[in-house]
């Protein structure tokens, strides 16, 4: 199986880094720190850095085909403007019971749909659901019983989605309807019970294979969804190890998120770097970043 080393590029020292999305337009690499409630931003092509601060904890954030971007807080759906960094509700997400649950991360399909979901704050009962946000602001549950919605990837040829409930060790498909965005026939592919930490944040690559990160686990590994087998893994100095997004010119370098909470003062010592950004060269290319329509 193949090993390869991840590197760090920010010692950002985040909480809880998150859904990293490579703008191919701006060739910049935008993340979150969710507890820390940001919006980084980072152009390797000189380095600089910009962060957006913003009123509730962050799930995830998309690009819009107009430019902006749409950012999942912890009650619904926003639109970012990157040149003023003003904020304006695009559409409340209204769970039962109030209170308990906060959206968390969150994709764009091929047809512009914003795919995100929420979370238990305690981590610890199916409270949560999927969503979907549509142009003009309409927002449609999928999913019901969801402890904790995570990583989110579709297939090349829109027939499949695969999706984490971190409440579970496994990986899941579903059968996607492109047209409508409904999803069904819910199975598991592959478990991740033998591995070390939990299945978090997760990317396909261009051949159809998936990367999922294991939180607790240190690494990034590299599955077959059509044979449940491990291709590879990417080994990284941080335990809690968040999400991943293919970038670069070439599509071929993936970034990684880690975070700090999770760790006590000795684990931290043990490894300074746990808050950064991460990347390694993987051999392969990932996808241009799907874009929100509305």
């Amino acid at each position: 199986m193949l090993t390869l080393q991840a590197q760090c590029v920010l010692d950002q020292q985040a909480l809880l880094g998150e859904g990293p999305v490579w703008d191919d337009q701006l060739q910049e690499l935008f993340w979150v720190d969710i507890e820390g409630k940001k919006l980084h931003r980072y152009k390797p092509a000189n380095k600089q850095t910009h962060e957006y601060e913003l009123e509730q904890r962050i799930g995830a954030a998309v690009p819009a085909e107009d430019g902006s971007w749409i950012v999942a807080l912890e009650d619904g759906f926003y639109r970012l403007n990157l040149e003023s960094g003003n904020v304006t509700l695009v559409a409340h997400v209204n769970e039962e019971p109030q209170g308990q649950t906060r959206l968390n991360d969150g994709k764009c399909d091929e047809r512009g749909r914003f795919y995100a979901g929420t979370m238990h704050f305690d981590c610890s009962e199916p409270i949560g659901a999927l969503y979907t946000l549509e142009a003009g602001g309409r927002v449609t549950k999928r999913l019901a019983d969801v402890t904790i919605s995570n990583g989110l990837a579709w297939s090349g040829d829109e027939k499949m989605m695969y999706y984490i409930d971190s409440g579970e060790q496994v990986v899941n498909a579903f059968d996607y309807d492109a047209g409508s965005g409904e999803i069904g026939n819910r199975r598991v592919i592959f478990s991740l019970a033998d591995e070390v930490g939990g299945p978090d944040g997760m990317s396909i690559d261009a051949e159809g294979m998936l990367w999922v990160c294991h939180w607790g686990g240190w690494q990034v590994s590299r599955w077959n969804p059509h044979t449940g087998k491990k291709l590879a893994k990417v080994e990284v100095p941080a335990a809690n190890v968040t999400s991943c997004a293919f970038g670069g010119e070439q599509l071929d370098e993936l970034y990684i998120t880690t975070a700090r909470i999770g760790n006590n003062e000795q684990a931290l010592r043990e490894q300074p770097q746990a808050g950064g950004l991460f990347k390694v060269k993987t051999g392969v290319q990932g996808r241009p970043v799907a874009r929100y329509q509305g």
